[in-house]
C-alpha cells in the first residue's frame, strides 16, 4: 500500500508539473489553422476590394514561422503570381532593416556612438544649424526636422514658368499625380541630369543619371530644415539620410556594402538596395506608374524619390526584401541579437534599441524603432515599421510574435489607400496576437 501510495503522489506531482507547463505556455501558443482562416479571409476580401494586386504573409516566433503565403499577382494584368522569392520595395521599412541594424551593429562595435554629433563628423555640416544633433536624435525624430524635401522637383521646370502640377485637371494637366495633375511640357535640367551614361554620374534610374554636383544643392536644403522645436517627435526621412552619413563618414564604407556585410551573417539573399543587381527583373514586384518624375512603371528601382536621387542607397528607403528574409531579421530581434547559435547582434544594443526611452515625454518611439501607444491593436513593448508602398513588419517580444505583410498598395497608384482605412494590418495584428 505504502508503494502504490508513492507512486500515486509522484503521478499527481508529473501530471501538476505538466499542468503548469502548459498553463506557463500557454501565452505562446499559437492556434495555426484558426489564424490562417482569419488571414485567408483578409487577404480574399483585400483583393476583391482592389487594396493592392498581391501580397506576401509570414507570422512566426523566434523559434519556428507558423504560416508563410502568398497572395494575388505583381499587377491588376494578373499576368503572373506572387511567390516567395519575389521582392517587395519596403519604403520606410528601410529605415530600420537598413540604416538603423547598420547602426546597431556598429554601435555594438564601438566604431559609432548614439551621442556622436553630425557636424563632428560629417565635416559638410560643421558650421550649420544642425551641426549639434546627435545620432539618438536622429533616430528618435526628434531633431526638429522637417518631415522631408522634395529634392528630385528641382530638377523639373517648364518653358513658361507654368506650375509643375495643378489641383484642376485641364489640357496643359492632364495626367494625375497622387491628387495633382501634371503639366505636360516638364523639361529636366541638363544641367545635372543626363538620359545616357556619363562618367562620375550617379544612375538613379534605368535611362536617369545625376551629375553629383546636385548633391551639393542637397546637403544646403538639408542643412536649413531643421524648422521645428528640437527635442519633440516629427517623423522625418531626412533624419535617416542623416543617420547614413554619419555611419559612411565614420566607416569610409557605403551603407549597402555595410548591410550586405550584415545580411551574409544572417544568411539571408533576397534583401538590398538596387535589387536588379542581385535578382532577376521578373522577381521585383512593380510600385506606381510614375506620370511625374520618371515617366514609367517603377519596376526594380525605388519608388521613393528621394532615395531616387541617392542612386538607390538612402537611409530613408531603398530596400528591397521578400517576406522569408525578413523573417530571420524578426527572429534575431527576437532573440536579442542570436541567431543559429551566432551573436550576429550584441544582445544590449538590440534591448536598448527596441525600448522607448522616451515615453515619459509621451513619445512612443524606438531608436530608429515604430512603437506605439498602447491601444487595443499595440501593446508597450512591441517594435517594427511599416513603409509607404503598403508594407508593415511588427514583433511583439512578450508572446513571441512577429508579422510581416508586403504589398505594393501604390500599384498602380499611390492614391489607393484602402488597406489604410480598413485598418487592414493592424486588424491582423491584433487577431496574431490574442
Amino acid at each position: 500500500m505504502k508503494n502504490i501510495a508513492i507512486r500515486t503522489v509522484l503521478v499527481l506531482l508529473v501530471f501538476l508539473g505538466i499542468s503548469c507547463r502548459s498553463s506557463k505556455n500557454s501565452k505562446k501558443y499559437f492556434d495555426t489553422k484558426q489564424n490562417e482562416v482569419y488571414i485567408d479571409s483578409m487577404m480574399n476580401n483585400a483583393l476583391e476590394k482592389g487594396f493592392f494586386p498581391g501580397a506576401q504573409i509570414i507570422v512566426g516566433s523566434k523559434e519556428a514561422v507558423f504560416i508563410s503565403k502568398n497572395y494575388g499577382f505583381h499587377d491588376y494584368s494578373k499576368k503572373q503570381q506572387v511567390k516567395s522569392e519575389d521582392v517587395y520595395d519596403l519604403a520606410s521599412m528601410s529605415k530600420v532593416l537598413g540604416a538603423t541594424l547598420v547602426a546597431m551593429c556598429l554601435v555594438g562595435e564601438d566604431k559609432i556612438n548614439l551621442d556622436d554629433k553630425l557636424g563632428e563628423v560629417v565635416s559638410v555640416y560643421k558650421n550649420t544649424a544642425i551641426a549639434d544633433l546627435t545620432l539618438f536624435e536622429l533616430l528618435t525624430h526628434t531633431t526638429g526636422m522637417k518631415s522631408g524635401i522634395t529634392f528630385y522637383q528641382s530638377l523639373l521646370s517648364t518653358p513658361d514658368g507654368s506650375p509643375l502640377l495643378s489641383s484642376q485637371k485641364s489640357d496643359i494637366y492632364p495626367d494625375l499625380f497622387d491628387t495633382m495633375y501634371v503639366n505636360k511640357n516638364i523639361v529636366y535640367d541638363t544641367k545635372y541630369l543626363s538620359f545616357e551614361p556619363k562618367d562620375n554620374y550617379v544612375q538613379i534610374y534605368k535611362n536617369m543619371w545625376l551629375n553629383p554636383e546636385f548633391y551639393k544643392t542637397v546637403y544646403e536644403k538639408i542643412a536649413l530644415a531643421n524648422i521645428n522645436p528640437r527635442g519633440n517627435y516629427l517623423y522625418s526621412d531626412l533624419n535617416l539620410i542623416l543617420v547614413q552619413q554619419m555611419m559612411e563618414t565614420k566607416t569610409g564604407t557605403t551603407m549597402d556594402q555595410l548591410a550586405r556585410e550584415i545580411y551574409s551573417k544572417m544568411g539571408i539573399s533576397k534583401i538590398g538596395y538596387n535589387p536588379l543587381k542581385w535578382t532577376s527583373e521578373e522577381n521585383v514586384t512593380p510600385t506606381e506608374i510614375d506620370s511625374f518624375f520618371r515617366k514609367d512603371t517603377i519596376k526594380g528601382y525605388v519608388h521613393d524619390e528621394a532615395a531616387a536621387i541617392l542612386g538607390g542607397v538612402s537611409g530613408n528607403a531603398g530596400l528591397f526584401a521578400n517576406a522569408e528574409s525578413i523573417s530571420v531579421i524578426c527572429q534575431i530581434l527576437l532573440n536579442n541579437g542570436k541567431y543559429q547559435g551566432k551573436q550576429i547582434l550584441k544582445a544590449t544594443v538590440v534591448k536598448e534599441f527596441r525600448k522607448s526611452p522616451l515615453a515619459k515625454k509621451g513619445i512612443y518611439r524606438g531608436l530608429g524603432f515604430d512603437k506605439r501607444k498602447p491601444d487595443e491593436f499595440y501593446k508597450e513593448n512591441d517594435f517594427g515599421h511599416t513603409g509607404f508602398t503598403g508594407t508593415f513588419f511588427f514583433i511583439n517580444p512578450n508572446n513571441n510574435r512577429f508579422l510581416i505583410i508586403l504589398t505594393n498598395r501604390v500599384n498602380p497608384t499611390r492614391t489607393n489607400r484602402l488597406m489604410y482605412k480598413d485598418n487592414f494590418s493592424t486588424k491582423i495584428w491584433r487577431q496574431i496576437n490574442n
